[in-house]
């Protein structure tokens, strides 16, 4: 299962909403570990093209961006280079990427630097992890948000400018508070995960979707623990507190109803899937929110067996035993 798609387009407080049983997330000592993250701005090589031929010759140079980062784009790959040079000659773009540098910021301090950490952590777990290379790329939304893969990774600068950009990007009111710059290393990390996320393909059961998404956003916290889980999982603090303080009545919801050992694609999409919130719960509860479930027995599975590294976590392909070995019925923290 692929738990990641173009970002954002899929879908907490931090750590005083757990015990500290649960507060192990610390940063392995990875000083040793010496790697080199390879960058390129291609934005900026893209817009120094003169002419539709530099941009034909930008695409030579680069052809797996026709590839794999303009798949959107409007026209076919003949016609693509005429395209972006028409894009690259309205002012109103010119401006557009003048903005987004000045709310991205440095990018080695914002996005590098916190990427090569996160990076260190994995290899630090899995020596075998091969970095992946960065790309920047503005294009007035003419290409994707992210592309990953094991080896390359395209960031789309322009969707990251956040509410104070001159333009957004074509999506949901519920999504947009996601595409601001804070959540671009997290969620690099949660694709990230699945190389590591075993699964049963075998089980097709919500629960199963929900550990699965739980150890993703689990290993996302434990690579980068200073991360507020409001940028590991796309949910605002507001969301967060209702949430954690009403997953009593969640749970239940999800006992009375059968989910946990749904198969039916159409159900369990209406509590895995992104949405303004969940009706058949409640206005107040937020989409996805078998998610969120998920999560949380990730982490009480993780309080109740402290001995158990993230690298053994990821290894664990039985939900079932996850969830009977969390002790998960609902309970906050508090009522342990």
């Amino acid at each position: 299962m692929n738990y990641f798609r173009s970002l954002l387009i899929l879908a907490f407080i931090a750590a005083h909403l757990f015990s500290c049983k649960t507060d192990q997330r610390r940063e392995a000592d990875t000083s040793a570990i010496q790697i080199e993250l390879v960058w390129k701005d291609l934005d900026r090589e893209l817009f120094s093209c003169k002419s539709v031929a530099d941009v034909q010759k930008f695409l030579d140079n680069h052809p797996h961006l026709a590839k794999v980062y303009f798949t959107d784009a409007p026209v076919d790959a003949a016609g693509l280079a005429a395209h972006l040079f028409s894009l690259l000659q309205n002012p109103d773009l010119q401006a557009f990427r003048n903005q987004i540098d000045s709310l991205i910021g440095d990018r080695k301090t914002s996005i590098l630097n916190p990427l090569t950490n996160a990076f260190k952590q994995i290899k630090y777990r899995y020596p075998s992890f091969k970095i992946p290379e960065v790309e920047f790329m503005v294009t007035g939304f003419a290409g994707n948000d992210l592309y990953i893969s094991d080896s390359l990774i395209i960031i789309g600068l322009d969707y990251f400018g956040g509410p104070s950009a001159r333009y957004r990007p074509d999506v949901f009111d519920y999504q947009l508070r996601r595409y601001q710059k804070e959540y671009i290393v997290p969620s690099i990390i949660f694709f990230e995960s699945n190389r590591f996320n075993k699964m049963d393909a075998g089980d097709q059961s919500l629960l199963s979707d929900m550990v699965g998404y739980g150890k993703g956003y689990e290993f996302v916290k434990q690579i980068m623990p200073q991360t507020p889980d409001s940028l590991i999982i796309g949910y605002s603090d507001e969301n967060l507190r209702k949430t954690y303080n009403s997953q009593h009545d969640i749970w239940s919801y999800f006992i009375a109803s059968k989910l946990l050992y749904e198969k039916t694609d159409l159900k369990k999409k209406k509590f895995i899937e992104e949405r303004p919130f969940t009706t058949e719960i409640g206005e107040k509860v937020p989409g996805a929110i078998a998610r969120w479930v998920g999560w949380r027995i990730v982490s009480r599975f993780m309080a109740e067996n402290p001995d158990i590294t993230l690298v053994q976590l990821m290894e664990i392909d039985n939900a079932s035993r996850i969830l009977q070995e969390s002790g998960y019925k609902g309970q906050t923290d508090e009522d342990e």
